[in-house]
């Protein structure tokens, strides 16, 4: 720094202000991230604050120095290949397929952890031949470093996991969970060897080596079914890697940004524990769907009944309400502009419409809302749990390529690994109508006993395909 430069105390105000207007920015952002009706003005509110805070930090004296020292072009070199770099990476990962969301933000969260672990690794090296180490920035470092790498293995294996390049089942051994958290423990006891020691550098790669491993190690006996509270708390990682970053880099917004994100994925992953009635140990360490895997192969194929898209255009045009659970066979089936042209028909024609969103469907949190939004579906008619209520009242359910969230089973089978989770109460309705490809159980393995219920259709073949077909028959049929 220069005290001197009668522009330092200027520029100093002008960053120091920046980073107040980007924090609370976030802050907003995150508050109108909450509600599907201001999500779009929290995005705006969360890229003005990401500006901002570039920004301000471009206006710091050590910057400006090398401006004045080097030249624009030579100060800003490698700002702008990074810049460049990331624009050609993150361009076409905005435009993948709403289907795709999923694994892309856990693809972010894995630069995040490497961005965080790089930056330790670089403050560790730098200051270690600089001679400037000490028990606070080594700690500090080490915190960043095992935080970022296991979310960068960790968020590239749930990416994989959601991709279904690496089998989405469970991945289990004998003590598994006994050797992941001694693999754990000794990163973290190498780490504060460290921090005591700082000069041993020869232990620092062994901690970024554990770390990598151990996030490898924790998301492999994680099920399909527990992505959404996974992506959270990853997230939740992430961002208190950045504290840790913040504290390394002495940047007041760095640890602001990291402490909200990762409260808010922690927060997160709390709600989405509770939506499933299970505690956050049980989701790392339980391996969910192992069991019902083998419970599954010895059951019996029970008879269904079958329907068709003009029988299900009949059922649908009769009824007075009728209520929508979407499901992750939706996003794949990218059906959801189908849906929402369904429910507009109905809607002309009397029908009422409501959609049940359950807040672990799909594979991360807001999956089905995103999807919905993104065809136009009023957010006026999108629900959560609290529709059970109305459930007496409704004629005709409409299941689309949901499982899990609407099997009875979690109501009263003890011994069903998905016993106690909250699901919505489509069983309820009058008339149950299930659209899938075919009779495969859900994440947790499991048949589904909504499938053979007296009262339950299903509507078997690609959930695009048929609910077009429905929508075609509602169209033409001249009913009503």
């Amino acid at each position: 720094m220069n005290p001197g430069d009668p522009h330092h105390a200027l520029f100093e105000n002008l960053t120091q202000f920046t980073y107040l207007v980007a924090t609370a920015l976030f802050i907003f952002s995150l508050k109108w991230l909450s509600s599907p009706k201001t999500a779009r003005r929290g995005v705006a509110a969360g890229v003005l604050a990401m500006t901002a805070a570039i920004v301000g930090t471009l206006l710091h004296e050590e910057i400006r120095r090398a401006v004045g020292e080097y030249g624009f072009f030579d100060a800003f070199k490698w700002i702008g290949i990074a810049i460049i770099a990331g624009t050609i990476v993150g361009i076409p990962l905005a435009m993948v397929p709403l289907t795709a969301v999923p694994q892309r933000t856990a693809l972010s969260h894995a630069f995040g952890g490497l961005a965080a672990g790089l930056v330790g690794t670089a403050k560790y090296i730098l200051w270690y031949h600089e001679g400037e180490l000490t028990s606070f920035r080594t700690g500090a470092i080490v915190i960043e470093c095992i935080l970022g790498f296991l979310t960068f293995t960790g968020s590239l294996m749930a990416a994989g996991k959601l991709q279904e390049w690496i089998p989405t089942r469970p991945i289990t051994y004998k003590n598994q969970n006994l050797y992941n958290l001694l693999l754990l423990a000794i990163a973290i006891a190498v780490g504060v060897l460290i921090i005591f020691k700082p000069n041993l550098w020869w232990l620092f790669p062994i901690v970024v080596i554990l770390s990598l491993t151990f996030g490898v190690l924790l998301i492999i006996p994680i099920g399909g079914a527990d992505m959404p509270t996974v992506i959270s708390l990853l997230n939740s990682y992430a961002g208190l890697s950045a504290v840790a970053m913040g504290f390394v880099l002495e940047n007041k917004l760095l640890i602001t940004a990291g402490a909200l994100d990762g409260s808010s994925g922690f927060i997160l992953s709390v709600i989405m524990c509770r939506a499933m009635n299970r505690s956050f140990t049980n989701v790392l360490f339980g391996a969910f769907g192992q069991v019902a895997v083998k419970k599954e192969a010895t059951g019996e194929q029970k008879a269904v009944k079958s329907t068709n898209s003009e029988e299900v255009a009949q059922i649908l045009e009769s009824a007075n309400n009728v209520v929508v659970v979407p499901g992750y066979g939706m996003a794949v089936a990218q059906a959801q502009h189908a849906v929402a042209e369904l429910a507009s028909v109905l809607g002309k024609k009397g029908v009422n419409v409501k959609f049940a969103i359950h807040p672990v469907a799909g594979r991360m949190p807001g999956h089905m809302n995103v999807l919905l939004a993104e065809a136009n579906v009023s957010y006026d008619s999108l629900y959560d749990l609290s529709i059970n209520s109305e459930m007496d009242q409704c004629d005709v359910g409409l299941v689309i390529g949901a499982n899990d969230v609407v099997n009875p089973a979690a109501r009263h089978d003890k011994s069903s690994p998905i016993y106690g989770m909250p699901i919505i109460d489509i069983d309820k309705a009058k008339t149950v109508i299930i659209c899938k490809r075919s009779m495969n159980p859900g994440f947790a393995g499991i048949e589904n006993e909504l499938f053979v219920k007296d009262n339950s259709l299903m509507l078997f073949g690609d959930a695009k395909q048929s609910i077009a077909a429905v929508v075609n028959a509602l169209k033409g049929g001249g009913m009503h």
